[in-house]
This record gives structure tokens, sequence and C-alpha cells, in this order.
């Protein structure tokens, strides 16, 4: 067992810091007089002042070593969302989650962070300046979403002010910024491709994007708020650029700006959804014999053709 060291206020760990989201935040926290721990399955990089440690969320051991001495623990860990391996998503979302929040209450962490997802509130319809008071998603489109649901309600439910464990969540939606590792690069994959001349529905649909930076921001101001007396304890909250951006106007200047043509042709959504549901049905049935993995799946076809307008 770990030998529990006492809880620093300047020490804290990012599960699942070696992907995209928990980069740029050990960057931002480094420069901010943080000591780093990153806890991850692979390690990704080499920063000074962050020591990582290798293993699997579901192991308590693994997370203790990597959790001595913290008092602000910054959970982002997640399979990408376009996975179809559910269950991948209930291991690492669910399981993984139990075991960290086990984790930290063994090993004295005070506050946790957890990067939810706006997705949680949307099944299918449109959103517009939606609040945080809006009920889970009731028939949530994919795995990622309905584990992500159920992975909030854990994290929340673990605010403890009598025991001194405190916890919030936080839903970016639509990250984008340097190095993103799936806006960008399957957008500019489907024009190679020659597959982006199409707007699903008519093109009006609001949606907010997040800048990586500004997700970072949120979850440094949630932790450093999140005291016993504090209003936001156990509380989920929406971030985003606040500029809520036609969703196919976005998309084309990404495009353009690329060197790519735009999108020109509307389709009806509800052909796309359908095709999107036939084909994602179609790779559950064949993965067992073909590696067959749909650009368009049913929630980004959803995604690109209603409102998501978030209130913050």
């Amino acid at each position: 067992m770990a030998t529990r060291i006492r809880p620093s206020s300047k020490r804290c760990a990012v599960i699942g810091g070696s992907g995209f989201l928990g980069r740029h935040l050990v960057e931002k926290l480094l420069g901010k007089g943080y000591t780093v721990s990153v806890f991850d399955i692979r390690q990704s990089y080499e920063l000074p002042g962050v020591t990582f440690h290798q293993g699997d969320l579901c192991d308590k051991q693994a997370l203790l070593t990597a959790l001595q001495g913290v008092s602000l623990v910054f959970h982002c860990a997640s399979p990408a969302p376009a996975s179809d391996d559910k269950a991948l998503f209930q291991r690492v979302n669910i399981q993984g989650t139990h075991t960290v929040l086990q984790a930290c209450t063994e090993a004295g962490v005070q506050k946790v962070v957890l990067t939810s997802s706006a997705s949680v509130v949307f099944e299918g319809t449109d959103i517009k300046d939606g609040r945080e008071d809006l009920p889970y998603a009731k028939k949530p489109i994919d795995y990622y979403t309905e584990t992500k649901i159920e992975q909030e309600k854990l994290v929340l439910k673990a605010c403890d002010k009598e025991k001194g464990l405190l916890t919030v969540a936080i839903r970016p939606h639509g990250i984008f910024g340097p190095r993103d590792p799936q806006l960008v690069p399957i957008l500019v994959d489907t024009a190679r491709r020659g597959n982006m001349k199409f707007i699903i529905g008519d093109g009006s649909n609001l949606v907010d994007f997040t800048f990586v930076d500004n997700v970072v921001h949120g979850l440094i101001l949630s932790a450093e708020s999140l005291r016993p007396e504090s209003p936001i304890c156990g509380k989920a909250y929406h971030i985003t650029n606040d500029e809520p951006v036609r969703f196919w106007d976005f998309m084309s200047d990404i495009l353009v700006g690329l060197g790519y043509a735009a999108p020109r042709y509307n389709l009806p959504y509800t052909l796309v959804y359908g095709l999107a549901l036939l084909l994602w049905l179609l790779s559950l049935l064949l993965c067992p014999l073909v590696a067959f993995k749909p650009t368009f799946t049913p929630m980004r076809v959803a995604l690109a053709g209603f409102s998501t307008s978030l209130h913050q």
C-alpha cells in the first residue's frame, strides 16, 4: 500500500494528461506554479516539473502512487467520442472513474474537477441557450454520451464536505485548438476524400465551440474556486467561447483556410441521419470480419444538423 503523504495545495494530478486537453492543462498549471503528476495509459511527451505515472485507470494501487501528496485532481481521461467500443467506454468512464474516486478518498485528495461534456444534455434536438439545469439525455445517441452521463453523476454524488472531498464538473462543447486530434484532422481527411461537398440540413444551426485554452481556464478557475462554502460544490457547468456560430460557416472557414472548397449542396437531415444510423449498425455487425468505421456517425450528424448553444 502506498505511503500517505500530506497533500499540498499546489500539487495536483492530471488524469489523462497525455491527451489533447490534458497536455494543454498541464502546461498552464506549470505556468501557474503547480507541481504536476500525470497519470495516463501512455506517455506522449516530457516536460520539466512533470512526473509521469503510466497505468490503467482501474488499477487503484497505481493511482494511489500517482496521488501521493496531491490535493487536487483533474480527471480528463476518456476514450475518443467517435469510438464504438461500448465495453471500453464503460470500463474507462464508469469503472475507471469509480476507481479514481476511491483512490482520491484513500489518498486524502481534497478536490476533484471532472472534464465532462455538454453532450450529456443532448439527444438529437435543438438546444438554444441551454442552461445547466437541463435534464440528462434520456436517450443518449452514442456510448460516449451514455457513459459520460453516468460518470458525471458519480463525480458529483461523491462531493462530501464532511468527508473533505469537493467535486465539480465542467462541460465543454466542440473543443478545438493547437494539437487538436479530432475536429480538424477528421474534417481535413473527409475533405481529401471528396466527402465535404454537402451541408446537412439548411445550414442555419448555431453551435457553441470552445477554444482549448478557454476549457483549461474554466477547469483551473473552478478548481481554485472550489471551497466548502462555494455554491459550485457538486455542480456541473457549461464552458464555451460564448459565441454561437453557424456550424457550417465554422466548418467552411476551416476548410477554405486550409485550401479546400467549402460545402455547397444541402442534404435533408433525416436522409443523412438515416444513412449514418444504417452504416453504424452495419459496422457493428461486420466488426468481427471487417475493420469498418463510418466517418459520419449518428452523433456527428446530429451535432452537424441541430443547434447546440449553451447558456453560461
